[in-house]
């Protein structure tokens, strides 16, 4: 990790630490409590002021997304152990474009009482049961994680019309099976044919920002694509079910 005491002779603009949680959304605390971990190097110092350019916003951009992706402390520290000690901006959000997620997960802490709130009622404990099974939600000790506020209505409405718990819950078994499977499956291509190659050239310089657009613009296609697969794998069973029919 590198450490700087005096102002880079660069063209980016330097940041105070109240300027840089402005422009990260990481509380100046946070900032503060990184740094004293390690996590970020020391400011740059002009008088009293420290200062903070372009390689201490992606590192700490890096550092958020780890933490948002459920990293501990420790294991976030362990990667940014293995990263090398002049790593700069360039190659730091190359490593942020890796981690970042291929669809956004609005991930709710709330209390009991806070899910029947939300779900416009009291919940039974078997209603509260199906919605963790389904992976709705979490159970912790005092609160419930709540994974994705939109997925609850919708979810509580089949139950609420009779739709079996037990298919439910099979349906939702069969879905991240093959998911998983074919995430693990598409994960090993990317890394084959197009990361692997980009390290045996010794991750040029130049090719950062290209590697980096590519990631960011793959996922959402991918995504849709995986969607609109599906949506045409069922169309094709309904139409092969119906030709069946006498």
């Amino acid at each position: 990790m590198t450490h700087a005491s005096t102002e880079a002779p660069n063209a980016d603009p330097l940041l105070t630490v109240d300027q840089l949680a402005g422009r990260t959304g990481v509380s100046v605390r946070t900032i503060r409590f990184y740094a004293g971990k390690g996590l970020l190097p020391p400011p740059m110092l002009r008088g009293r002021v420290g200062l903070y350019g372009p390689d201490h916003l992606a590192r700490l951009e890096l550092v958020a997304e780890l933490s948002g992706l459920g990293f501990t402390l420790a294991a976030i520290e362990g990667y940014l152990a293995r990263l090398p000690e002049s790593v700069g901006a360039e190659t730091l959000m190359l490593q942020r474009a890796l981690l970042t997620p291929w669809i956004p997960e609005s991930l709710d802490e709330i209390t009991l009482d806070e899910l029947h709130e939300r779900a416009g009622r009291i919940l039974s404990d078997d209603e509260v049961t199906s919605l963790e099974v389904l992976g709705t939600i979490e159970r912790r000790d005092d609160t419930v994680i709540l994974h994705g506020a939109a997925t609850l209505t919708p979810t509580l409405a089949l139950l609420d019309l009779g739709y079996p718990p037990e298919t439910l819950r099979r349906s939702h078994e069969l879905i991240t099976k093959h998911t998983s499977a074919l995430a693990d499956g598409l994960m090993e291509l990317f890394q084959e044919e197009v990361l692997q190659p980009y390290r045996d050239r010794g991750k040029p310089a130049s090719e950062r920002t290209r590697m980096r657009e590519m990631l960011l613009r793959i996922k959402p296609l991918t995504v849709q694509g995986v969607m609109t697969a599906f949506g045409r794998a069922v169309n094709r069973n309904i139409r092969e079910r119906f030709a069946e029919r006498p």
